[in-house]
């Protein structure tokens, strides 16, 4: 149930036509904040939480920007500014990802992804940071990805944009708290979107939840979730944080076999009592 805890909060989302980053926006807007959606082409997506966050009475609108462009992305949240009359909570969320054997990545298809998933990043958030130390107060939540904590192969180049990601949030929480302006990021794990949907139509999901230990695939609101309470003073004691959001995931380790059936072995018999 929400609470409106994030009545009268600005907030940009980035990346939030579709995916992790629209199901944030709608959390925000249903815990009473005021809500800026940004896409890259397609304004579908944003456009329809927009209306739904309206219908619903509250507040929203919907801004394209390409970031492979630093200029777009500053304009971005100039807009938002404008539109918000401040900014309270950026959560950029905004990155795109491909899978290649390292030999063959170009480095055009290098360049892009750290162009959109840490370059815009780091100016859009230049650009809105300046309104919130302005303002005295605010809060920046950086999304990765489990892929920062562990390897797939064929992910090299976009692993290293999520890592990136990581580092760039715990400095950035060190510059930034003295001035009222807290920051983390959140990595989540499987987190099923219309994307994967696509790709893989036939997939079935309650088998394939049964291999995470929390039992199902994550959904977006999961995510939501977490961001509205990294955004409000319930979580004014973490800064610089990136909190795994996975359903336990990378908690297993490899080469155990099944962690939901019993061990067949005992360690430590013959000198620990009971065994």
């Amino acid at each position: 149930m929400a609470t409106k805890r994030m009545a009268s909060k600005r907030v940009l989302v980035t990346g939030a036509g579709t995916g992790i980053g629209r199901g944030v926006a709608l959390e925000f807007a249903r815990e009473g904040a005021a809500v800026t959606l940004h896409y890259s082409h397609n304004a579908d997506g944003a456009q329809s939480a927009v209306e739904e966050i309206r219908r619903a009475g509250g507040k929203a609108e919907a801004f394209g920007a390409d970031f492979n462009d630093v200029a777009q992305a500053r304009r971005l949240v100039a807009s938002a500014v404008q539109f918000l009359g401040g900014l309270d909570v950026l959560v950029n969320n905004a990155g795109i990802t491909m899978n290649l054997p390292f030999e063959q990545v170009t480095p055009e298809q290098f360049d892009t992804l750290y162009h959109v998933n840490v370059r815009a990043m780091f100016f859009a958030t230049q650009t809105a940071v300046s309104t919130m130390i302005k303002q005295g107060a605010g809060v920046v939540i950086n999304l990765t990805s489990v892929h920062a904590f562990a390897g797939m192969t064929e992910h090299t180049v976009y692993a290293g944009t999520k890592a990136a990601i990581v580092a760039f949030t715990r400095v950035l929480a060190l510059e930034l708290a003295p001035k009222g302006v807290r920051v983390n990021a959140i990595a989540p794990g499987w987190i099923w979107v219309e994307n994967q949907r696509k790709l893989m139509p036939d997939l079935d999901t309650k088998a394939t939840g049964q291999t995470i230990p929390a039992g199902f695939i994550g959904e977006p609101a999961d995510i939501g979730r977490l961001a509205v309470f990294l955004a409000s003073d319930d979580a004014r004691y973490i800064v610089g944080q990136t909190l795994i959001v996975d359903g336990g995931q990378t908690s297993i380790m490899p080469l155990t076999g099944d962690f939901r059936q019993p061990c067949d072995y005992r360690f430590g018999q013959g000198y620990v009592p009971g065994l």
